[in-house]
């Protein structure tokens, strides 16, 4: 059994889906989740000669974003679907607050340096668009400002494309309840209290806040070329299925290639 992620694509110029997508999907109960599991794990054993085919052509490279509220699940999603491949292929980049010189400069200058070269999956854990998020929250930036800031993203990701890196991106969709969960797990679970920053406190005094800067940013931002999904994540398995599903989809789509062998390399031999 199949997850339907064109379900959960964006699709610019067809209406928002945002309230078409429940966090909760497909429910607790749901009889056929074994079967997706399956299959997932089918999917992610198709990811690796995928990704040591992208690694050996090194004409190519893929851009895996991911945005989500505190608590939703950004670490265990590139350990879940990522940890099985090569990490000599493999760039994870998380992006905090930017420093001091970061803001000196424009919001996308701090971004570039870590887009993956060629033959490389990167993904980014947080990006630029904490950069249209955070201040929409905050209420930091006129909307004219963060209009433009719409612009660059969707120019800049343009020349990614045209450059060799396709790009997908994920919004993983938790609701309020699950995230109060993860919260409270945090703070009585020993093991996880260094997850626990007292911060996440304060940012989900802003949880409506956030969710309509999620959803403007996503709507803006989402195109033909550089699409956004947006991800059912209360439930971990079913995020994974779908985030792997479109991983996988996007490699074949890419179709990487090995590069031809050496000339004459029937001449060669080990002696």
């Amino acid at each position: 059994m199949t997850v339907d992620v064109e379900r959960y694509r964006v699709r610019p110029g067809a209406g928002s889906i945002w309230d078409q997508v429940d966090p909760g999907e497909p429910g607790g109960n749901y009889e056929g989740r074994a079967a997706i599991e399956a299959r997932t794990v089918a999917d992610l054993a198709a990811l690796q000669p995928l990704q040591e085919r992208l690694f050996a052509e090194k004409q190519q490279s893929l851009l895996v974003i991911l945005l989500a509220i505190d608590t939703g699940g950004k670490d265990s999603t590139v350990r879940h679907v990522f940890g099985g491949i090569n990490p000599q292929g493999c760039h994870v980049t998380g992006f905090s607050a930017p420093t001091p010189e970061e803001r000196s400069h424009d919001f996308l200058w701090r971004i570039h340096p870590h887009v993956p070269p060629k033959g490389i999956i990167g993904i980014f854990n947080r990006s630029h668009y904490e950069d249209v998020t955070v201040p929409v929250a905050h209420g930091t930036h006129t909307w004219e400002q963060i209009e433009r800031r719409y612009e660059h993203i969707r120019d800049f990701e343009q020349v990614l494309i045209e450059s060799g890196t396709a790009i997908v991106k994920f919004h993983l969709r938790i609701s309020k309840d699950e995230q109060a969960e993860r919260l409270r797990d945090r703070l009585e679970d020993p093991e996880k209290h260094w997850k626990f920053d007292p911060n996440d406190l304060v940012e989900r005094g802003r949880w409506d806040l956030y969710q309509d800067a999620f959803r403007r940013a996503i709507e803006a931002t989402s195109t033909e070329h550089a699409p956004w999904y947006i991800v059912p994540a209360n439930r971990k398995w079913y995020r994974d299925a779908i985030v792997t599903g479109v991983v996988l989809e996007t490699l074949q789509t890419m179709n990487p290639q090995f590069p031809p062998p050496v000339e004459n390399i029937e001449q060669y031999r080990v002696e």
